[in-house]
């Protein structure tokens, strides 16, 4: 079987090649095609995955290209994990955004509507390009926003394109081991949008076991989203929100923190991976042991920023070890071998959600089998979460029409009509700002 990995030369490529290694069942991927844009990245990584498969005779075969069409041809599936502009781009959403007093992450609010802007076009491109030259394979979306990205590809592959992410995953695993359960076996009641969601229930043999935990202040404080958002806050909402949740619920002292910190985290993982890229240039770099560390000091700096301004100290060991590359591969067994399971996904909405269209991305709980993902039925939110899923999603429709049309007055109303954007004059300057530091975004007219 065929795996090709779009921003192959992208850091958490390791991450997918260390689990497919572990894989020895029949119809396991036995060639994994890297494409990138830039062919010294893709050489820095197959470095890696070369000593990630040292002393394995049969492991997946690795060849990489700077062609598109080449990597996608035969592809049985896809992952898509690019990064348009790279991290220099992430750098800069996250520079003007602030200057104008706003959020600048890349998923959330300003920072992530711009990456959105100049991300689309590109996604739609691939998404074209998968039809007419591997119509049979699955795209698996890893690319940020994913929700956003994954229904701009949907219009184009329709349940063959599906996007993950790790944040749920882990959401449910920090509330199962907390309450002494094992995730494994844990239903999660999750429903909302990427890196907009919230856990609203936790059925452990039938059982819903959250609220003991929303009951016991001790337990509800000791693990990651007690300490980001704070027992009473959990208790008023009677659920667990994900944590990007944090950026609309203490918008200020988000915004405020970032603005202090010596580098944003764009910055920040720009010149820890320039650093990285440019170690491996030497041929006498210990490539793999290179790549861990830097993994390492990635994966313990996640979110540092809310948590300083949240005072919930530091990450817990259990969560400094990925997530994406464990929910991809379960979803791509359960898709090759029929292995059915249940995963947290973004998928068409098929009237799940009965305040959004069917055609809407959004993020819950899946039954996976080899026809793809099919979305569990689910209780509505309640009007709190009702409201700003509503919201979002209206101006990612936004965010949308102008990738599509190329009109400027509509990146400012996407801008304009999202909640963390409070006024149209800040939205204006922030595409005036944008458009000048991104050329991605010269279709804006």
């Amino acid at each position: 079987m065929k795996l090709t990995i779009l921003g192959g030369g992208g850091f958490r490529v390791p991450l997918v090649y260390g689990a497919l290694l572990g894989d020895r069942a029949e119809g396991r991927v036995t060639h994994v095609v890297l494409h990138d844009v830039d062919a010294g990245r893709l050489t820095a990584v197959a470095r890696v995955l070369a000593e990630q498969a040292k002393d394995l005779p049969d492991a997946p075969e690795v060849s990489f290209t700077t062609d598109l069409d080449d990597a996608l041809r035969g592809a049985d599936f896809i992952f898509s994990a690019i990064r348009v502009g790279g991290l220099a781009g992430r750098a800069d959403d996250e520079r003007v955004a602030l200057a104008e007093g706003v959020l600048g992450q890349e998923t959330v609010g300003a920072g992530g509507i711009a990456y959105g802007l100049r991300t689309v076009p590109v996604a739609v491109d691939i998404a074209r390009r998968v039809a007419r030259l591997a119509p049979d394979a699955w795209v698996i979306n890893f690319t940020n926003p994913a929700g956003l990205v994954t229904e701009a590809m949907s219009r184009h592959l329709g349940d063959r394109v599906i996007g993950i992410c790790d944040s749920p995953v882990g959401l449910g695993r920090r509330i199962a081991t907390v309450l002494g359960a094992d995730p494994r076996e844990a239903w999660i009641d999750y429903v909302g949008l990427n890196h907009l969601g919230w856990v609203r229930g936790l059925r452990v043999a039938g059982r819903d076991e959250l609220p003991r935990l929303l009951a016991d202040p001790e337990l509800l404080g000791s693990f990651e989203e007690g300490k980001l958002f704070g027992v009473e806050w959990l208790q008023s909402l009677g659920a667990v929100p994900n944590e990007y949740l944090h950026y609309y619920y203490f918008n200020r002292e988000a915004v405020r923190a970032y603005q202090q910190a010596e580098k944003t985290r764009g910055a920040f993982l720009r010149d820890q991976q320039e650093q990285f890229y440019a170690e491996m240039k030497r041929p006498d770099t210990a490539a793999l042991s290179a790549w861990d560390r830097t993994r390492a000091e990635r994966e313990a700096t996640y979110m540092a920023e809310n948590r300083d301004a949240a005072g919930a100290g530091e990450r817990d060991a259990d969560d400094l070890s990925g997530g994406y590359e464990k929910v991809a591969l379960a979803l791509m067994r359960a898709i090759a071998r029929d292995e059915r399971t249940t995963l947290i996904l973004n998928v068409r909405n098929r009237g799940t959600l009965g305040v959004l269209d069917t055609e809407a991305v959004i993020e819950v709980p899946c039954l996976v089998d080899a026809n793809g993902a099919h979305p569990v039925a689910v209780d509505p939110l309640p009007d709190h979460a009702s409201g700003l899923v509503c919201a979002v999603k209206a101006v990612e429709r936004e965010v949308l029409s102008a990738a599509e049309s190329g009109s400027r007055t509509t990146a400012v109303k996407a801008f304009a009509l999202h909640p963390l954007v409070d006024s149209v004059n800040v939205a204006r300057r922030l595409v005036e700002g944008y458009t000048s530091v991104h050329p991605g975004l010269a279709y804006l007219k």
